[in-house]
């Protein structure tokens, strides 16, 4: 079953839609936004945000394009070493754990439910909207540390996209790994890295 875009804030926002499986995402906009300078000068770590208030499924569907879409034929808004593509994201919401499928624009939905307070031992981290989590297929890149580098790229992306749409993000290493690999049903050939909050601040 594939819930519409329009209704995915209702999704992030509350229980009404909690059963839903796989979420389809609007078309991501790729134009707009702010200047890359003015991004930049910006770009801060959040860690109080705005609780009651959701992300759009609009601006979901574009920050995750930004942080990982694909924009030209098999390449990524982020490099990769030898373009493994080794980092997957997953998402975890309030109603869910989804990973991303940035061919698809689609929300695969991993479980149904809160699992926010495994996204990090933060008080915040277990109240925002939004968790992103950067799993690591270490089949792709055995051994190297690569990947972390890879990861940065992505954060990065993430990073500046919140700072030219009003969102606050905070990137995080502080999770308890074996619990978030439980959430993620992750196998032992995917591990993950680092996550990272997202929200609006609190005012």
């Amino acid at each position: 079953m594939k819930i519409k875009g329009l209704f995915l804030s209702l999704l992030i926002a509350g229980p009404l839609l909690a059963s839903a499986q796989n979420i389809e995402l609007p078309t991501p906009q790729k134009e707009g936004g702010l200047p890359l300078m003015q991004a930049l000068a910006q770009r801060a770590s959040t860690r109080q945000f705005d609780t009651d208030r959701a992300i759009e499924p609009q601006t979901l569907s574009n920050l995750l394009w930004a942080a990982w879409g694909y924009n030209r034929e098999d390449k990524r808004t982020a490099p990769s070493a030898l373009n493994r593509q080794e980092i997957s994201l997953y998402v975890i919401t309030a109603q869910g754990v989804y990973t991303y499928d940035a061919r698809q624009n689609v929300l695969n939905q991993v479980a149904a439910g809160d699992f926010r307070h495994s996204a990090g031992k933060q008080p915040f981290a277990q109240t925002a909207p939004l968790n992103i989590v950067f799993v690591a297929d270490l089949d792709k890149a055995p051994g190297n540390d690569m990947m972390f580098v890879d990861c940065g790229c992505i954060v990065q992306n993430i990073y500046l996209y919140c700072a030219s749409a009003g969102l606050g993000s905070v990137v995080r290493g502080s999770f308890d790994a074996a619990e978030l690999a439980q959430v993620l049903n992750l196998n032992e050939r995917q591990k993950a890295i680092l996550t990272q909050t997202v929200g609006y601040p609190a005012q």
